[in-house]
């Protein structure tokens, strides 16, 4: 191997993670193993979203040393998948401990066929080498929830390789020869051979220095649900390479707000014309909306039946389904916020209410019938707006315990429960 692919090595982390999830009615603790990559002299680790979340408590990271240090979480992107550690640097001086940090390659000029390895902790087994080659440079997945429900993929195509990738292997890096990381692995499908799936490095590097910088990123969204153009332009009478079909428009989005409807054909973008044929140019399409400014105007260009139109909407910031989460350990009662793009995909009049995650049988949540899915909108009178007024509730209740009215939607019918002590 070259001195590179030896640096590389030196690179490579082991990550054990101890992270809270609320399910089932309660609050517990949950441990799993990943992998990561030093990419900077100051202790920066990439890893995947999925790998380490902000529920974290408690992070350690194995050096190629073996030496365990802890680290804390800078950042997290579950759009792409991506997370990004600080290692404790006063204790790796401490110590007196060492460690590389690896150099990123171009993916944009991988191509089918050439050799690639992934790195990583498969199944536990630290610093290990699988080799394959780059099977697909452009992969395309028409929907990848894959981090604990949160949407992630919309914004890119992936690496497809046949380099063995398993479970451990998540969050390490998938290298060329000369030890250049071109990508983060992240999935392999359950049951396939040799079906493996890493984030391009082009997309990696971005979202790791926008981490690194402000911890977060923030993106546009207008409300559109994008489709393929391929075999269709015939029904529209458009000429191929030209326009991106809207599947559908969320309810009380921007993009519904100003007039969009489903089956209109997006020609252009602030004059930018755009060209959805195939399910591969749809994530840049996706990407160029979400990097537009919040709160931005934006002219859009459409076809609708014969006609062109112009529609101006105004971006709003993107946000995901899955709201902020919390367990009431004495009612036996897991919940999850309501937030605005929850409510827009179900159609709900606004976005007061919890979700029920789940209850613990045999406590009064599950006694009084509230079930998982069921979405509690009052407690006695007060309309739950925001998490923390449910918390506060709790707060009153556990110094003074007294049955609870609820109200709570399923199925859009309402009814009530009432939460005993």
């Amino acid at each position: 191997m070259s001195r590179g692919f030896n640096r590389l090595l030196e690179a490579v982390v082991r990550i054990d993670v101890r992270e809270i999830e609320f399910a089932e009615g309660t609050k517990r603790i949950t441990g799993g193993v990943g992998s990561g990559v030093i990419i900077s002299g100051d202790g920066l680790v990439l890893t995947n979203a999925h790998v380490v979340s902000p529920q974290a408590v408690e992070i350690s990271i194995t050096l190629a040393s073996l030496e365990r240090v802890g680290a804390k979480l800078v950042g997290w992107d579950h759009w792409t998948d991506l997370a990004l550690l600080r290692i404790d640097l006063d204790a790796v001086k401490q110590r007196g401990l060492s460690f590389a940090s690896a150099d990123f390659g171009n993916s944009d000029e991988l191509f089918a066929g050439q050799t690639v390895y992934a790195v990583g902790t498969p199944h536990g087994l630290t610093r290990t080498v699988t080799r394959g080659i780059i099977s697909n440079p452009n992969r395309y997945f028409e929907d990848s929830r894959g981090v604990n429900g949160y949407e992630t993929g919309s914004f890119n195509t992936w690496l497809q390789t046949d380099a063995a990738i398993n479970p451990g292997n998540s969050g390490g890096p998938l290298v060329t020869e000369d030890g250049k990381v071109v990508g983060i692995n992240s999935r392999a499908y359950i049951g396939a051979d040799n079906l493996g799936f890493a984030i391009p490095a082009t997309v990696a590097r971005k979202v790791a220095a926008a981490l690194a910088s402000n911890g977060a990123i923030s993106r546009s969204y207008i409300g559109v649900r994008p489709g393929v153009l391929q075999d269709l332009e015939r029904f529209y009478a458009l000429a191929s390479n030209t326009g991106m079909l809207i599947n559908s428009v969320d309810p009380g989005s921007p993009a519904a707000k100003a007039g969009l409807r489903a089956g209109d054909v997006l020609l252009n973008l602030n004059g930018r014309n755009v060209d959805g044929r195939f399910p591969e140019q749809l994530p840049p399409i996706q990407q160029s909306i979400a990097s537009l400014p919040i709160g931005a105007k934006v002219i859009l260009g459409v076809k609708r039946s014969t006609s062109t139109v112009e529609l101006t909407v105004q971006t709003e910031k993107l946000e995901s389904q899955v709201g902020e989460e919390w367990a009431f350990q004495k009612w036996g009662l897991s919940v999850r916020k309501v937030s605005r793009a929850y409510a827009r995909e179900n159609q709900l009049t606004d976005q007061n209410g919890v979700i029920v995650l789940g209850v613990q049988p045999g406590y009064p949540a599950g006694e009084a019938g509230l079930a998982r899915g069921d979405i509690i909108t009052k407690i006695g009178s007060e309309p739950i707006g925001a998490l923390a007024q449910l918390k506060s509730i709790y707060a009153a209740y556990e110094a003074r315990p007294e049955p609870q009215l609820v109200e709570a939607r399923r199925n859009r019918r309402i009814s009530l429960y009432v939460i005993k002590p």
